[in-house]
């Protein structure tokens, strides 16, 4: 007989903190109901995108516990001597056919929102078991605010990158295409790139991050949620040699030749010196008639100024026109791309020197890779799931914190809604829903007693996504850009 498995990780049991096993029997006698909520406590920016909740619920909550995750779970916990409620959890099985007894509702996903709202709420459906709306915390909360933060970054640089192209280009209907997923390899693990990089293809149809593309058609239908391109790197420039840098650049234009996008890596040893005696010298007919778009890729550098000084080096090369908004562009074949350390910060910088310098934005696309998966927390976004109210003895009461040393950490009181009011988004007690008035409750029940009640296409997350909002949900993108221009001082 073999060695005893280990887990697989998909035991719900153990996909939590340790001290949550002691809780079961913490809560005051005649309790019935415990009702908790998910929100963003506030951010750098005043609103967010809402994803990533099907994925977790298809993954984890769709399979049913068993007794051998019972006793897995008995061991483990007795491992870090601490209690374990195995009465409750075989009550589960057997009553509940293994589906965890509680309701999840939520906001649909692709929902833009302000921060500061009801996103989530959660509540036992069988009185025995009030101890499992709190117990799921841990995976719940982190199924929310990872995917949501994520996606909330590339929305604000959708909308930053949206308002260059329609202030400086001709061509703002090449949105989708300009920001690429670069943040497989600079992400904690597969499972981060996956639910990052999904997230992502909400607002961007460009990644290299294909676990992303897997999990929008695996948790969310999609059909062909992603695209690429050729792409060198510098392994493949540099096995050329410095001396047949030209060569190397070459045998990729022929390579793919009529591939409608190409992308040169092309500061192996010298940026300048690629762009104007390379691209723009030797290998300039082979560029003009590839047939496809050859993107010159700097890697390295200051982005805002190596982006503008490329762009300006190419067009003493290959030329420029100036568009109807009075900015200059290159030829449909040449473009700059940058993919090199990239945060919102930085996409503020760079377009603010094209502009400054009267460049066109569709003179450039982007990758962003840690900037983009990795470089937020649960912090970045404040977010926080805590209990709301609490039934016992069949009386509802109100439960929150108010903590004197940080008030920011107070939390909402009461059974939740949201609602539209007056045309904006506001979280209200479940009582004070003006049904009269035709108002509606915004959560959407989407999870019960191990049913999907809602099954979200990737389409209709990406057409909520781009339903209009007003300005000031992401106006603190361009405020220190809009800030430093008025003062004519150069980003």
């Amino acid at each position: 007989m073999g060695p005893r498995q280990l887990s697989n990780f998909n035991n719900i049991i153990l996909n939590t903190d340790t001290y949550k096993h002691s809780h079961w029997n913490l809560y005051p006698p005649g309790t019935r109901y415990v009702s908790s909520y998910i929100e963003s406590r506030g951010g750098p920016y005043p609103a967010h995108l809402f994803f990533g909740l099907q994925a977790f619920i298809k993954q984890h909550l769709l399979r049913p516990i068993t007794i051998d995750d019972i006793d897995e779970a008995e061991i483990v916990t007795r491992q870090h001597q601490i209690p374990f409620n195995r009465e409750g959890w075989l009550g589960i099985v057997n009553e509940h056919n293994g589906y965890l007894p509680v309701e999840i509702e939520a906001v649909p996903e692709g929902t833009v929102l302000p921060n500061k709202n009801v996103l989530v709420q959660i509540v036992n459906t069988d009185p025995k078991y009030f101890w499992v709306t709190s117990f799921i915390e841990t995976a719940l909360l982190r199924a929310i605010w990872y995917p949501t933060s994520v996606a909330t970054t590339s929305w604000l640089a959708k909308q930053l990158i949206r308002e260059a192209l329609e202030k400086t280009s001709d061509h703002p209907e090449i949105l989708r295409d300009v920001l690429q997923d670069y943040g497989a390899r600079g992400v904690s693990s597969q499972e981060s790139a996956a639910l990052g990089g999904m997230a992502h293809l909400i607002n961007f149809r460009q990644t290299n991050t294909i676990s992303g593309s897997l999990a929008a058609t695996l948790y969310y239908n999609a059909l062909n949620p992603a695209i690429s391109q050729p792409n060198s790197e510098h392994s493949t420039v540099t096995a050329w040699g410095k001396d047949r840098e030209v060569d190397a650049h070459a045998n990729l234009i022929k390579q793919y030749k009529g591939w409608g996008f190409v992308v040169a890596v092309s500061d192996s040893y010298d940026l300048e010196g690629a762009v104007r005696d390379i691209f723009g010298t030797k290998l300039k007919d082979e560029v003009i008639n590839s047939g496809s778009t050859i993107l010159v890729r700097p890697d390295s550098g200051d982005p805002a100024t190596v982006i503008s000084e490329t762009i300006e080096g190419l067009m003493a090369k290959f030329g420029s026109t100036t568009n109807s908004k009075g900015y200059r562009v290159l030829p449909d074949y040449i473009r700059a791309a940058q993919g090199d350390g990239l945060t919102l910060e930085r996409l503020k910088q760079i377009y603010a020197e094209l502009d400054r310098r009267g460049l066109a934005a569709d003179n450039l696309y982007l990758g962003m890779g840690g900037g983009l998966l990795q470089y937020i927390n649960r912090d970045t976004l404040a977010f926080t799931q805590k209990a709301n109210a609490v039934n016992i003895d069949g009386q509802w009461k109100d439960i929150y914190k108010k903590p004197k040393t940080d008030s920011q950490k107070q939390s909402k009181r009461g059974r939740l809604a949201l609602v539209l009011r007056g045309g904006e988004y506001r979280t209200v007690r479940r009582e004070e829903v003006k049904e009269e008035e035709g108002e509606e409750n915004l959560l959407r029940p989407v999870f019960r007693n191990g049913k999907l009640l809602v099954n979200y296409n990737f389409e209709d997350v990406i057409k909520r996504s781009e339903l209009p909002v007003p300005r000031w949900y992401y106006e603190p993108v361009w405020a220190e850009r809009k800030e430093e221009e008025e003062n004519g001082v150069k980003n």
